[in-house]
């Protein structure tokens, strides 16, 4: 069965549509926050995760290492919890995280104007205008926010196998719509999709442990897991460090052998 990301504008229905699709196909149904308290048994704590992935993009420069320390324990977490199946999780991003498994079925959902508006002025009682003025400084802030943390544009249609506009369906019809397509024989998964996230989760547990780990704390690192073997990539800046992610890794459950410094570049 498939697991379903669903990557939706502020106030577009998003959760609602989550919410629809998971009783729909007897998922489970996770947000963005579940993960983020996930993530914070990594070592951290759950209001540090969340300064560093909801502050302001002006911020961010002056934290650029904290950004992707986060980001590496949200995506770890994420992924254990995906690698688990039938789960539904609506949450910007989910889609890039998830990278490479077939069986991950990427939706987006967007609003008309009017449709946000109505969501705004019951959640927040704000007058008409003020609720478009509202949207459209949210908006601003999560494209760049998107842009910032995964190098990509949130409403760029290529992201996903399926888009959909509340103009056109209704919240009931779009959750038919994808519960119908997450049953269909082309997001099954497979022997091979199953290795690619047990893969992709191993590594991404890798680049965990070192991101908490004091010896390579400092590091950032690509990850690459094929069947327990690892490899270790980026910019490493002294044998000795190299030496520390590889006796990190290795204490990494399901770790059979590290190849590190090979898709590096080690300093001498």
């Amino acid at each position: 069965m498939a697991i379903v990301t669903i990557s939706r504008g502020p106030f577009s229905g998003g959760a609602i549509l989550a919410e629809c699709v998971s009783a729909a196909l007897g998922y489970r149904c996770l947000a963005r926050r579940a993960i983020v308290e996930k993530a914070a048994t990594y070592g951290t704590s759950e209001h540090e995760i969340r300064a560093v992935l909801e502050r302001a993009p002006g911020l961010w420069e002056r934290g650029r290492h904290a950004k992707y320390v986060y980001l590496t324990l949200v995506q770890a977490a994420l992924i254990d919890e995906m690698r688990r199946g039938r789960a539904v999780y609506y949450g910007n991003g989910g889609n890039l995280l998830l990278a490479g498994v077939s069986h991950v079925l990427r939706a987006c959902v967007i609003a008309p104007l009017d449709f946000r508006v109505a969501q705004v002025t019951e959640r927040l009682g704000m007058s008409r205008d003020a609720a478009v003025a509202h949207i459209q400084k949210v908006d601003s802030e999560v494209r760049r926010w998107v842009q910032y943390l995964y190098g990509a544009d949130l409403m760029d249609p290529g992201l996903y196998d399926l888009v959909l506009n509340l103009d056109s369906f209704s919240i009931g019809q779009a959750c038919d719509v994808i519960a119908g397509v997450a049953q269909e024989r082309g997001f099954a998964e497979t022997a091979e999709s199953r290795a690619a996230m047990e893969d992709l989760a191993l590594a991404s547990r890798v680049r965990a442990r070192l991101a908490v780990s004091a010896p390579t704390s400092d590091l950032e690192v690509e990850i690459v897991s094929r069947r327990g073997s690892v490899s270790i990539g980026g910019t490493l800046l002294s044998r000795e460090q190299l030496e520390r992610a590889r006796a990190v890794a290795l204490t990494v459950p399901g770790v059979t052998g590290v190849d590190a410094g090979v898709k590096g570049r080690v300093a001498v």
